[in-house]
């Protein structure tokens, strides 16, 4: 069994923020699915049952409470594991596949393993740029411009093809077929 996890703020409020990239990526992936509650997420569970995707509802800072309950319940092993996450210090448009790495400061991460005791998980980094001029705490709660969302929508072939091949093959395939800026 594969968990999928999107990362983002649950709320209106939070939608189409820098933030919850993890939660639109999922949404462009999944569609028009009807997202059921349990262990304080959003989750889905495709037909067959060996892949399940979240959108944890803790709010970021506390994503791992949400992701652990999952891992734990269904006994998921970590290298079958995918969060998709925001990066500060990739541009727009840009994406890369790492594991095995510190949270980078990413506080979701940071939740994620504390909870899990580990770093081994993968993770599909995807690129929100950052501000000169906003501090983090606001700039990562903005909403994209116009020219910002066409660059990710740009993408969203390329993230969707990347988690179909994490699904089927696994992390360490996938990250040695799509990472572009290694």
């Amino acid at each position: 069994m594969k968990l999928v996890v999107g990362l983002g703020n649950p709320g209106r409020e939070y939608k189409k923020t820098r933030h919850n990239m993890g939660f639109m990526v999922l949404d462009n992936y999944l569609g028009k699915v009807k997202w059921k509650s349990k262990m304080e997420s959003s989750y889905y569970i495709e037909d067959n049952n060996e892949v399940i995707f979240i959108k944890p509802q803790t709010y970021m800072n506390l994503s791992g409470l949400a992701v652990s309950k999952f891992v734990n319940f269904y006994k998921i092993p970590v290298e079958d594991i995918l969060i998709i996450q925001d990066d500060l210090d990739m541009e727009v448009g840009t994406y890369k596949l790492k594991n095995n790495s510190s949270s980078g400061g990413h506080n979701g991460i940071k939740s994620i393993i504390n909870e899990l005791n580990s770093e081994e998980f993968g993770r599909l980094k995807i690129g929100i740029g950052k501000s000169d001029r906003i501090p983090v705490d606001k700039y990562v709660l903005s909403k994209f411009t116009n020219d910002e969302l066409e660059k990710i929508n740009n993408i969203y072939d390329k993230l969707n093809n990347v988690i179909d091949m994490f699904i089927k093959e696994g992390f360490e395939n996938t990250k040695q077929k799509y990472n572009q800026l290694d």
